[in-house]
Formats: C-alpha cells, sequence, structure tokens
C-alpha cells in the first residue's frame, strides 16, 4: 500500500519537493494511516511534516480521549528518525487545539455539523500557517469518495457532484484516496498500529453512514470491484469536469470588474453551450464570494435564462448570501449591491450648487442661445421654473421631450434603456408639481427657454459611481456626452 500511495502522490503532484505539509489527525484508523505513511515517506519525497488535531468537545470523555492518543501516537510512532544515511529528522511537530462547537453552533446560528466542520478547517488553516505549511493532508479514502458520489447523486447532482472528492483543490491534499477502507485496515494490522473509533461513525441517523453501513455493501454484493469502478469512473467523470471547466474558466474570464459588481455581455452566456454557461456563472458567483462557488443548480440556471430571454431586459433573479443577477439590456450584471436609497427631496440653489444624494447639481444664470439640450446638461426657462426641487421619481411623473410625445418616466427609462436599479438614483427635477427635467432624459419641453430669453443652465453631475458602466444603450437621437452621462 505504501507503494501505491506513494505513486498516486507522483502522479497527482500532490507534494512537490521542499512543501511543508500539515496532516489532519482525528486519532481514527484513516488518518493515522496517512500520518504514518506521511511520517515514513517525508525523507523520500523530500517534505516537512507536522501534525493537527482539533477537539470538537461534542463526545465529553470520547473526545479527551481521543485527543490524549494522539498525543500519544506522535511521541511514539512518529519521533525522531534515523536515515540509513545517518541523517536526523526531527520529530513530527504536533498542534492541538480544543473548541465547544455545541456552544459555538448555538451562538452562530448554525447547525452542529456545519460548525464543527467550519472551526476545524479554521484551525487548520491557522495551524498550517504556524508550520509555513503550503499543504493540508486529510484522510480521505476511496469509499469516502464512493459515499460521497452516492450522496451527490441521491441529492440530483451534476457532474461537478459525480465526480467526487478531488485529490487537491483549495490547499488541500487527500493521498488515501487510491486506497480503500479495507486496505487502511489491512495496512494498520500489518505494521502493529491502533487508533480510536469514533462513536458517531456507528450512528445511521447520519445519512452518509446509512450509506456506509447500508447501501455500499450491498452493492459490492451485487457488483463485486463496485468501489474500484466507481473510483474509475469519477477519475473520468473528473477530466470531463475539469475540460468544461477551463472552456468556462475562458467565458468567465471576459467579465469586468466594476467596483463590487461583474458585467459581462449577456450574448456571451446565452450563446455557451449550457454545461459551459452554467460553470461561467458558478465562476462569477465564485469571484463575489471570495472563491466560495458553492451555488444550487436552480439559482444557477436562472441566471442563464436571465441572458436567454430577450423579452424581459430588466429582470433579475436574487441568488444566495446576498447576492443578485439582473439584465440590464445588453449585459449580465452580478453585485452584491444594497437597495438605492430615494433621494432626499431638496429645494435648489438658484443660481448655486446643490447636493442631493450622491449628485451634484449646478445651475448659473445664463442666456439661452440656442444651445442643443443634453440628459445631464440642459436649460430652463427662469420664468417658467422660479422654484426648483430635487428629488426621486414617483409613481405618475410625465416628461415631454423636445419633438416627442408626453410619456410616463416609467416609460422613457425603458425605451432609453436606463436599467431598473438605476432609474431609483437619478434626480428628477419638479417645479410646482410638474417635472421641469430628470437626469439621464433631459428637460421637459414646457419648460424650456426660448432664444435670447433668461435661463438656468444646470449640470447633473454624479460625485459617486460615476465611473460604473450603467448599461445605457446609445439611440437614434444620439447627443454630446456630458459628465455623469450613462455610458455604454
Amino acid at each position: 500500500m505504501l507503494n501505491e500511495i506513494e505513486q498516486f502522490i507522483r502522479e497527482q503532484d500532490l507534494i512537490p519537493p521542499k512543501s511543508r505539509v500539515i496532516c489532519a489527525v482525528s486519532g481514527g484508523a484513516d488518518s493515522i494511516c496517512l500520518l504514518h505513511i506521511l511520517y515514513r515517506l517525508r525523507a523520500k519525497l523530500d517534505f516537512q511534516l507536522a501534525a493537527a488535531h482539533f477537539n470538537h468537545m461534542l463526545r465529553g470523555e470520547e473526545s479527551d480521549r481521543d485527543a490524549a492518543f494522539v498525543h500519544q501516537f506522535r511521541n511514539l510512532c512518529c519521533g525522531q528518525q534515523r536515515l540509513p544515511d545517518g541523517t536526523l529528522l526531527p520529530s513530527v511537530p504536533l498542534y492541538m487545539w480544543s473548541r465547544d462547537v455545541a456552544v459555538e453552533a448555538k451562538r452562530r446560528g448554525t447547525g452542529i455539523e456545519e460548525t464543527a466542520r467550519d472551526l476545524r478547517y479554521e484551525f487548520l488553516r491557522a495551524a498550517a500557517e504556524l508550520f509555513r505549511a503550503d499543504r493540508i493532508a486529510t484522510a480521505h479514502t476511496a469509499n469516502d469518495n464512493i459515499e460521497t458520489i452516492l450522496f451527490h447523486l441521491a441529492r440530483g447532482s451534476g457532474l461537478r457532484g459525480m465526480a467526487g472528492i478531488l485529490p487537491v483543490g483549495n490547499g488541500l491534499i487527500r493521498p488515501l484516496l487510491a486506497a480503500t477502507r479495507q486496505q487502511v485496515e489491512d495496512y494498520l494490522a500489518y505494521q502493529g498500529l491502533p487508533y480510536v473509533e469514533d462513536s458517531s461513525n456507528t450512528d445511521d441517523a447520519y445519512a452518509r453512514n446509512r450509506i456506509r453501513h447500508q447501501v455500499v455493501p450491498v452493492l459490492e454484493e451485487l457488483y463485486p470491484g463496485f468501489a474500484r469502478r466507481t473510483t474509475e469512473t469519477a477519475c473520468l467523470l473528473r477530466a470531463d469536469e475539469e475540460l468544461l471547466s477551463r472552456q468556462a474558466a475562458e467565458l468567465s474570464g471576459q467579465a469586468r470588474a466594476e467596483g463590487g459588481r461583474l458585467a459581462i455581455a449577456a450574448s456571451l452566456i446565452a450563446s455557451a453551450p449550457a454545461p459551459v454557461a452554467v460553470r461561467a456563472v458558478r465562476q462569477l458567483i465564485g469571484r463575489l464570494n471570495g472563491g466560495d462557488q458553492d451555488c444550487a443548480a436552480p439559482h444557477l440556471e436562472a441566471v442563464v435564462r436571465l441572458c436567454r430571454e430577450e423579452g424581459s431586459p430588466s429582470a433579475q433573479a436574487n441568488l444566495p448570501r446576498g447576492l443578485t443577477a439582473r439584465r440590464e439590456y445588453r449585459e449580465l450584471v452580478l453585485s452584491r449591491e444594497p437597495a438605492p436609497s430615494p433621494l432626499p427631496e431638496t429645494g435648489l440653489a438658484l443660481p448655486g450648487v446643490t447636493g442631493v444624494g450622491s449628485w451634484e447639481i449646478t445651475c448659473t444664470r445664463q442666456v439661452y442661445e440656442g444651445q442643443p439640450q443634453g440628459a445631464f446638461e440642459f436649460w430652463l426657462s427662469q420664468a417658467l421654473a422660479p422654484a426648483l426641487t430635487a428629488r426621486s421619481r414617483r409613481r405618475g411623473d410625465r416628461l415631454t421631450l423636445s419633438r416627442r410625445p408626453e410619456k410616463t418616466l416609467k416609460k422613457w427609462y425603458i425605451d432609453e434603456k436606463i436599467p431598473r436599479a438605476r432609474r431609483d438614483c437619478l434626480p428628477v427635477l419638479e417645479c410646482a408639481g410638474q417635472t421641469a427635467a430628470a437626469a439621464g432624459l433631459g428637460p421637459n419641453r414646457l419648460f424650456s427657454p426660448g432664444e435670447g430669453e433668461a435661463a438656468w443652465h444646470f449640470v447633473l453631475k454624479e460625485r459617486e459611481h460615476a465611473d460604473i458602466n450603467s448599461g445605457k444603450e446609445e439611440n437614434s437621437h444620439a447627443r454630446e456626452r456630458h459628465p455623469g452621462d450613462i455610458i455604454q
């Protein structure tokens, strides 16, 4: 078995020369086997080794027993080692930590299993940092892989789940994936190595234990060699998954980051084969979640539909962990942005500079000389607008643009392809209950000055997020761009 594990480590490049590896050790058969094998291979493969044990404090005296056993095993079986050439290798350092998982789960409001896993990996990464390790080794075996695959199959997992446990990923390595649990037990018996049993492993209240004790033995009886063939199939599926993931990475790599959001042409996602499109979306979500790509298939599929359904240019889908995916006309935008707050209703200084939310509205007195009216720079008649207020849009607001019919602001925003998320952030100028102008659209022609008439000259400029692409598309009545314009 030692040779098989060594070959697997080399084939998968799990431990390059000069690596520093910390081995997670619970005291059970699998982890004791892994620690002992790595201890025997450390000189041959030229790496440094440490061990780490986390006491979950969930099983009372049994948990304390396991911790004491690991400490004793390290002292007896992983001490100083003298090589045939006389080189003396040091004892394996041991990092130990305990935490009351039940108390912490109650404090966090999470399940016992989830909390235990999170705390365990927090400890392992902290221990790895102390040891300056670049690899954390866990004792997952081929049987663990089979159980994981069956568990994912029962839950309706796709190819990613059916590929099983990866030999390497996120700084974790799993050298025992090439060995079955029976091989582990045979190795320990041959070496005369003790280990402890976790009583929770016999409790069939846990779904994984029921698969282990009731499902896998039946499949092995019906189909001898089931474990080996399942492992081989998982390797083939993993190769397929890696190919699709690389293609998805090429696609998701075309997204551009804008502050706390990612934007990509919706057509790129829509035209990609479904397996690639879904994986690209998962990768984009992972970029916003600090690498965590965990997202259910229905959510991923909903995002892909946003890209393929042309009839809903402002549709959106809510995703886990506060993420939002929305269609902004030709683009898919993923973000964790809070809902925009309404602009405070604010009287404008005429003339003067007025701050309204993130906007700066500058007004000067000028004689209008027929300049073209823009969406963020325009002129209003002093006589028709002696006083003005800035605010967010309201239901029923209407606007008549130059040489165009009167419409509601909502319809204007749709026609001008201004994203839904953007609309409540744009100031509306009101005079005596009427819409005098709207940022992103321009002035109401009913308030436009005549040539040579005294006028208010307005420039609307956004102080924050001015560089964020809002998705507004150019249209047939193109105009000169001005500061604060929504551009694509």
